[in-house]
């Protein structure tokens, strides 16, 4: 009975450590579509989100990343979309900018808003510069470590994969031997 129960522990384990695995591939589609309009706005401007994430109930919505409050989605027109509203700030910097949803049926929603150089009083420089900044930007990838960021690394996984794979199969070696008594030395 001993020796069925940690080999079953062993097996067990195995399992675990190749569910974690395929883990995060059960969550890479679990975000769903975030229709932003307008797509490109000026500071100042009202944008509309929607979404079928939510379904029929209502959802928190964060535009935070500019500099926005959140607002709230509320079902609205055809049968299963919620949608929300907010206001682009004036300080507002141009670039593109991460809006999300996180919906009260749990599921969650993202897309993008490009924020275009202001529409209000704009700045005009009395002077020119006298000289041409001779830096140049950033170049290429960082590797930071982060895991994915950069794109998926068939070798890294594929040794993930072995490595794994050994010590499940060590493990269970380790345990039928100890089971049948064998403790060498």
């Amino acid at each position: 009975m001993r020796t069925t129960a940690r080999s079953l522990t062993g097996t067990a384990l195995a399992a675990v450590c190749l569910g974690a695995l395929a883990a995060p591939a059960a969550y890479a589609g679990d975000f769903e579509r975030l229709e932003v309009s307008p797509s490109v706005a000026n500071p100042g401007t009202t944008v509309t989100v929607s979404t079928r994430a939510c379904g029929d109930g209502h959802g928190i919505g964060d535009a935070q990343a500019l500099g926005a409050a959140e607002f709230k989605l509320r079902p609205e027109g055809p049968k299963g979309l919620a949608t929300g509203r907010f206001r682009v700030p004036e300080h507002t910097k141009p670039g593109t900018y991460g809006i999300g949803v996180a919906c009260d049926n749990g599921k969650t929603a993202t897309g993008d808003l490009v924020v275009k150089q202001g529409g209000g009083a704009s700045h005009h420089p009395t002077h020119q510069p006298t000289h041409q900044p001779t830096h140049e930007g950033p170049h290429g990838h960082v590797k930071t470590g982060v895991g994915g960021s950069v794109g998926p690394d068939a070798t890294r996984i594929a040794t993930g994969v072995a490595v794994l794979a050994g010590t499940a199969v060590a493990g269970a070696w380790l345990l039928r031997r100890r089971a049948s008594g064998g403790h060498g030395g």
